[in-house]
C-alpha cells in the first residue's frame, strides 16, 4: 500500500531537498497550520518583522544559496511582499513563494472574508502574482497537488525566477503519496552535443581571427550558472575584460587583463572609443537596462558581438537557440587552442584598478569623507570570502570603484532598484553565508553592507530580523541627510529629498540586541573624518565581522560619486535630444541652448 503524508509535509520536504535550509516569512491566519510542518521537514523558520523585508531577505538568500522559500498569508500578506517578488523576477532570483489561502469551500462559496476585497473574488492576488512569477499552482486537488509542486519548484530552479504556490487551509493535511519524495527532482539539462559542435567551431573561429577582442561579463552570468566558465574564459584567453555594474565580482579582478568596469559615456574618455573599435566582443549574461549599460552606451554592435544567453547564443547577428549555455561554454573551453589566440594588449591606458588603488595618496586624519576616494579606499577593508552589498543610490554607484579581492561576491541591483532592498537582502545573504560556511561549501568571509540613510528608513525593521537570528553583519550607513541621488536628478535643495535625522548609533539597543554577550558582540561607531574611519576599520573586533557592527559615516549632503554626476549629465543630454554620436559642434550648440534655458528658468524662479 502506498504510504501517505500530509500535503504540507510533502511541500516543505521537497523544498528542503533543493538545498534550502531556512524559510522566510510572516505568520498569518491562513498559513499558521502550514508553518507547523517547517521544522519537521528540517527547515529553520526565520520569522521576519514584515512581509516586504521577508521577500527582500528571501531574494538575498537565493542569490547566495541558489534558491529560497517565503511563506505569507493570502491577500494582505502576499501583496505586501509582491514588490520584492517582482524585483526577484526582474533580476532572476529563484524564490518559492508559498501563500496560505482560505479553505476551498470558502472560496467556492465566494464568501465575504477578511484580507479580501469583499467581493467574493479570491483570484485577484493570484492574477497579480502571475505577472511576476514563471509558474503558479493552486493546490486544490490531491490527485495533482504533488505534481503541481514539483512542476513549480523545477521551474523556479531551472528558470532562476520566482514561483507562486497557493495552499488552502483545508489542504494542509490532505493526503498525498510520499513515494515520489524518494527521488529528487530532475534538474538536469538535456543537450545535443552534435548540434552544439556547429556553434562551438564557429565561436572558436571568431576568437582565433579577432584582432582586438573584448570580454564583458554581466550579472546574469551567475544566474545561468556559468560564473566558473566565465572566469576560466577570461583567464585562458587573456583577452581584455570588463564587467558591467550587475556583473561586478563574478570574475577574478586580480587578473592582469581585467580593466575594471566598462562605464560607457560615464567612464574614461578613452575606454568607449576603444571598446567600439573592437572587432569581437564576447558578452556573457547581459542585462541591457539603462542603469546597467550607462544609458545604453555600452551595448556593442551585434555584427561584431557574440552574446551568450541562457538558452541561446547570438554570433555576429545570427541567433542559435535551443542549447544550454553552460554545456556550450564547457565545450568551447575544452577545444580552445591557446596557440591560435591573438596576443592582444591595448596600446592605450584603459586604467588598471589595482594600480589606481595603490596610487591614492593617504588621506589626512582631519579630511572629510567624500565620494571621490571613499569607495576605492574601502577596497583595502575587503578580503577573500566577503560578500558585499551596495544599496541603490550612491552606494551602488560608488561601489563600482571597489577593487575586489578574489573569491568575493558583490550584490547590487541594476534594474528593479527598489531602495531599501539591500538592508532586507543583507539578512538573507548573511544567513545563507553562515549556512554555507558551516557546511564547508563557502570560504570564511564577512557580510558587509553599504546602506544609504534614506534607503535604510524604508526597511529599518530588517535590523530586528538580523538581531533575532544573531547574524554576523558589518553595516556602513552613509549619512548624507537624505536622498542624494534624487537631489542630483532633480531638487538639490528641495525638502522632499530630506529625511528625518535618526540616531543610528542607538539602532542595536532599540531593536533588542544583546548587551555584553561575548558570543554576539554589538558595536556602534561613528566617523566624521578619515582619521576616525581609519581607526574604526583598524579595530580587530570590527575586522572580524562577528556579531552586529554598525558604522555611521558622515558625508556632505550634496557630494556624490563622479559616475552619478556623469550619468545625470547624460540623461540631460538625451532628454534634450542629443545623441552620443553627434558632432562636437552640434553638442556644444545644444548644451549652450540648454544652459541658456536653465539660466532663464532660474531667473524666473528667483525673480
Amino acid at each position: 500500500m502506498t504510504s501517505q503524508i500530509d500535503l504540507a509535509e510533502y511541500l516543505f520536504r521537497r523544498i528542503r531537498q533543493l538545498g534550502v535550509k531556512a524559510v522566510h516569512g510572516v505568520p498569518g491566519d491562513f498559513n499558521l497550520t502550514a508553518l507547523d510542518y517547517i521544522k519537521p521537514a528540517g527547515l529553520d523558520w526565520v520569522g521576519n518583522a514584515n512581509e516586504l523585508n521577508a521577500g527582500y531577505a528571501a531574494d538575498g538568500y537565493a542569490r547566495i544559496r541558489g534558491v529560497s522559500a517565503l511563506v505569507t498569508t493570502g491577500g494582505v500578506g502576499e501583496l505586501s511582499t509582491i514588490n520584492a517578488v517582482a524585483g526577484a523576477y526582474a533580476e532572476m532570483a529563484p524564490l518559492i513563494h508559498v501563500v496560505g489561502t482560505p479553505s476551498t469551500h470558502i472560496q467556492d462559496g465566494r464568501l465575504c472574508m477578511h484580507h479580501t476585497l469583499g467581493d467574493g473574488n479570491f483570484r485577484f492576488c493570484s492574477e497579480m502574482a502571475a505577472k511576476v512569477t514563471v509558474a503558479q499552482a493552486n493546490l486544490i486537488d490531491t490527485n495533482t497537488a504533488a505534481a503541481q509542486i514539483d512542476r513549480c519548484l523545477k521551474a523556479c530552479v531551472m528558470e532562476s525566477r520566482p514561483v507562486y504556490i497557493e495552499l488552502p487551509t483545508n489542504m494542509v493535511k490532505a493526503k498525498v503519496s510520499s513515494e515520489v519524495l524518494e527521488n529528487p527532482l530532475d534538474l538536469s539539462i538535456p543537450t545535443d552535443e552534435g548540434f552544439e559542435d556547429t556553434e562551438v567551431d564557429l565561436i572558436l573561429s571568431k576568437l582565433y581571427s579577432s584582432k582586438q577582442p573584448f570580454i564583458v561579463v554581466d550579472g546574469f552570468t551567475s544566474r545561468y550558472g556559468i560564473s566558473q566558465e566565465a572566469d576560466e574564459l577570461v583567464r585562458e584567453t587573456r583577452f581584455p575584460t570588463s564587467t558591467t555594474p550587475f556583473g561586478k565580482g563574478i570574475v577574478n579582478e586580480s587578473y592582469s587583463n581585467f580593466y575594471g568596469m566598462y562605464a560607457g559615456t560615464a567612464g574614461s574618455q578613452v575606454y568607449m572609443p576603444w571598446a567600439r573599435g573592437c572587432d569581437l566582443v564576447l558578452r556573457l549574461g547581459p542585462l541591457n537596462s539603462d542603469v546597467n549599460t550607462f544609458g545604453f552606451s555600452t551595448i556593442p554592435d551585434p555584427k561584431t558581438t557574440i552574446t551568450f544567453e541562457r538558452d541561446s547564443v547570438e554570433i555576429c547577428g545570427t541567433k542559435y537557440q535551443n542549447l544550454h549555455i553552460k554545456s556550450l561554454l564547457r565545450r568551447v573551453l575544452s577545444k580552445l587552442d591557446k596557440s591560435k589566440l591573438p596576443k592582444y594588449q591595448p596600446s592605450m591606458d584603459l586604467g588598471d584598478p589595482r594600480e589606481q588603488l595603490k596610487a591614492l595618496t593617504p588621506a589626512e586624519d582631519k579630511d572629510i569623507i567624500e565620494h571621490d576616494t571613499f569607495w576605492r579606499r574601502m577596497s583595502n577593508f575587503f578580503r577573500s570570502g566577503d560578500i558585499i552589498l551596495t544599496e541603490t543610490g550612491t552606494p551602488s554607484l560608488g561601489g563600482r570603484d571597489f577593487v575586489l579581492p578574489p573569491h568575493t561576491f558583490l550584490v547590487n541591483s541594476s534594474i528593479w532598484l527598489s531602495i531599501g532592498y539591500m538592508l532586507g537582502a543583507c539578512q538573507g545573504v548573511a544567513l545563507a553565508q553562515r549556512e554555507m560556511i558551516e557546511e564547508g561549501v563557502r570560504p570564511p568571509g564577512r557580510t558587509i553592507l553599504f546602506e544609504g540613510d534614506g534607503s535604510l528608513q524604508m526597511t529599518a525593521q530588517a535590523f530586528s530580523d538580523i538581531i533575532r537570528n544573531r547574524l554576523d553583519v558589518i553595516i556602513f550607513v552613509i549619512n548624507n541627510n537624505g536622498y542624494t541621488i534624487e537631489r542630483w536628478i532633480h531638487g538639490m535643495r528641495a525638502d522632499y529629498n530630506d529625511v528625518q535625522p535618526w540616531r543610528y548609533l542607538e539602532t542595536a539597543k532599540y531593536f533588542g540586541a544583546p548587551e555584553n554577550d561575548p558570543a554576539y558582540p554589538v558595536q556602534s561607531r561613528r566617523a566624521e573624518n578619515w582619521g576616525e574611519l581609519k581607526a574604526i576599520m583598524a579595530d580587530p573586533e570590527i575586522q572580524k565581522g562577528k556579531g552586529f557592527s554598525l558604522i555611521e559615516v558622515i558625508m556632505p549632503q550634496e557630494d556624490a560619486p563622479d559616475v552619478l554626476k556623469k550619468l545625470v549629465q547624460g540623461v540631460a543630454r538625451r532628454s534634450s535630444g542629443e545623441s552620443d554620436t553627434e558632432q562636437p559642434s552640434n553638442k556644444r550648440q545644444k548644451r549652450d541652448q540648454q544652459s541658456r534655458h536653465v539660466d532663464e528658468k532660474a531667473m524666473r524662479i528667483s525673480g
